[in-house]
């Protein structure tokens, strides 16, 4: 017998798949420990009774979970027999589940298989980050009129729920490059996935989606500039491929980071959640500023290039956010001037600022323990 109780990895597993339809076998390790995630999964695919904690529904007996698929395209779904449980889950979630899902049918063909696990990828990493990803928990959007829509805590969207606002099939092939958009104290983020290869990024299609997301965000958020992107991906050294493939474009108009300001990059493991939860606070980047030096010392934005604070002689920039355009800015900076200059990270970045920024910068660790244990996460 399986208890479904809130906060277990079985509630968490038909969570998940309320939301998203399908998840890729190959990211169960974002959900907890992975030897411990997929014996429950082969658990939960063969016949087991299961039951809420306090017995509020009856008792359900069935074949929770089928696993389709060849190698990486390998997918979990729900069962047919399943979808009753999704009333355990929450009110709506059947509802919103059939009418997303197309009644529980889905398609067979890589090309949409392959969209729907780069969204569910970044779906599960806001929801173990603890951010609310659960689309029938959150209030529609629309787009017809300014209203504050998003709710005041950190909330993410799917993009095939931001595709029921286009009036268009332009509209709606717009929404195909993104996995979403998380809105979070007065800032929107636009949501995309590359998983473990470069994406193939369509300068031109990137600012006509970016116009489409600013009309939502100003519809319903108030606001009325996106500069910031979240890129998900599966390692560090993806974050290092994505840079350099963008400085070898020479149209900087089309070039990624000249789309957004600001591009986090998440690898997709538990790190990358951690960082998640850190981007989930108020004003969540001067926190952690103020946390690394003293007032004075803080830059303010002044100077001709970017940089955190100027200490005993040396400017120092901040990566603890893993962004990675503003790296880029601070290279080209590197490159036209002597500056001494040292760059705090977490020693989970240090590889890749070694390889990226040479052997000629300083660069000091910081724990993300400490970190999180100074901000009161």
């Amino acid at each position: 017998m399986i208890t479904v109780r809130p906060g277990s990895h079985a509630h968490d597993i038909i969570t998940l798949l309320s939301v998203i339809g399908e998840f890729p076998v190959r990211s169960l390790h974002l959900l907890g420990n992975e030897r411990v995630i997929k014996a429950l999964v082969h658990r939960m695919t063969l016949l087991q009774e299961y039951r809420l904690p306090d017995d509020a529904q009856p008792r359900l007996t069935c074949k929770l979970l089928k696993i389709t698929g060849e190698k990486s395209y390998k997918t979990l779904r729900l069962t047919k027999a399943a979808i009753p449980i999704l009333d355990w889950i929450h009110p709506n979630a059947r509802e919103y589940y059939l009418g997303s899902f197309w009644n529980h049918r889905f398609p067979g063909d890589s090309a949409h298989r392959e969209r729907n696990h780069r969204v569910a990828e970044a779906a599960a990493m806001f929801y173990m980050a603890n951010i609310q990803a659960r689309a029938y928990d959150l209030p529609p959007l629309q787009n017809s009129e300014i209203s504050l829509t998003v709710p005041e805590y950190p909330a993410y969207y799917l993009a095939k729920d931001l595709k029921k606002l286009g009036e268009s099939e332009m509209n709606k092939t717009m929404f195909t490059r993104i996995t979403g958009v998380l809105f979070s104290y007065g800032e929107a983020y636009a949501v995309y996935n590359t998983r473990s290869a470069l994406m193939k990024w369509n300068g031109m299609g990137e600012f006509k989606t970016l116009h489409s997301l600013i009309e939502i965000a100003r519809l319903n958020a108030g606001i009325h500039q996106i500069q910031s992107a979240i890129l998900f991906g599966e390692s560090e050294e993806i974050a290092l491929k994505t840079i350099l493939e963008t400085e070898k474009n020479r149209r900087l108009e089309f070039r990624f980071d000249n789309i957004y300001q600001f591009i986090y990059f998440v690898p997709m493991n538990s790190f990358g959640i951690r960082l998640l939860r850190l981007f989930a606070r108020p004003n969540w980047k001067t926190q952690l500023n103020e946390l690394l030096f003293d007032e004075e010392d803080l830059s303010k934005n002044q100077g001709v290039m970017e940089y955190d604070a100027f200490v005993d002689g040396k400017y120092v920039y901040s990566f603890l956010d893993n962004d990675i355009a503003r790296l880029i800015r601070l290279r080209e900076a590197l490159q036209t001037g002597m500056y001494s200059f040292e760059v705090i990270c977490f020693p989970e970045q240090y590889t890749l600022l070694r390889k990226y920024l040479g052997p000629q910068i300083d660069i000091k660790t910081i724990d993300i323990d400490s970190v999180e244990d100074a901000m009161g996460q």
